[in-house]
């Protein structure tokens, strides 16, 4: 197990409980009570836990963790997820890329599309974005033109937010919007945790003619506290084959169509 994908989970078993003892999350996570303390020490250090005696308590923060963290769940679908969801975009369109794990998968697999790059230098392809590293990773590739938002970063998702983000995005218009979400149900549709990302999100949801929905399994079937958008207003959610299969007959009866990878 790497190094972010155990912080992750000892910080999910703090915030479930509160407080926790360095045997227990040794156990938890199959590791050497060592292990467990230098984890506490390092995490306590980005003031993500509160160091105590024999063990940690939440800090007091929402868990919103940072995306460093974040890539280490569920790795290999979220690849699959982005190499299918590029597969629908085609040469010359606009693209909506919001921030997230998923929507960086995204990102690299379309900066790897051999037939992409055929134009040579020109730019066949062009890509609105508000998250930093996505921006960063994508400046590189000479057959994508890059527009960022401005606004403000915030560090859990590296997107930016706030009415300099939105100054932005209302001044274009997307063929194709693929929007990573903390969460997708049949009802309340597309949610995220931060209020301030969902209003982007939602942004750029409503500027382009399609919308795509990138999310993993554990995704689907849950709620956050801030609406993307509604079911309506989703055209194609793409996950993984692990969705259940409950909520694939719910979302399609709401219109949605659900692409499994």
């Amino acid at each position: 197990m790497s190094r972010y994908r155990r912080w992750n989970e000892l910080l999910e078993l703090l915030a479930a409980a509160g407080q926790l003892q360095v045997e227990d999350a040794a156990k938890a996570l199959n590791v050497s009570a060592a292990t467990i303390r230098r984890d506490f020490d390092e995490l306590a250090g980005q003031q993500m836990l509160t160091r105590i005696r024999g063990g940690a308590v939440a800090e007091g923060v929402n868990y919103d963790l940072p995306l460093r963290y974040k890539t280490e769940r569920h790795p290999s679908e979220k690849q699959r997820i982005g190499a299918l969801a590029a597969g629908m975009v085609r040469t010359g369109q606009a693209v909506g890329l919001n921030g997230g794990t998923t929507t960086t998968e995204v990102a690299r697999a379309l900066a790897t599309r051999p037939d992409l790059g055929e134009a040579g230098p020109s730019p066949s392809l062009t890509v609105v974005t508000n998250a930093l590293n996505i921006a960063t990773e994508l400046a590189i590739r000479p057959h994508i033109k890059i527009v960022t938002t401005g606004g403000v970063a915030r560090p859990q998702s590296y997107e930016l937010t706030g009415p300099l983000a939105t100054g932005v995005l209302e001044q274009v218009t997307l063929d194709i919007a693929f929007l990573g979400v903390d969460a997708i149900d049949a009802v309340a549709g597309a949610t995220a945790h931060h209020e301030g990302e969902a209003s982007i999100n939602r942004l750029m949801g409503r500027q382009a003619r399609k919308v795509v929905i990138v999310a993993d399994s554990s995704k689907v079937g849950q709620r956050a506290f801030a609406r993307i958008c509604t079911p309506a207003e989703i055209d194609v959610l793409v996950t993984d084959g692990g969705i259940n299969p409950e909520d694939a007959a719910l979302l399609e009866a709401a219109g949605v169509d659900v692409v499994t990878a």
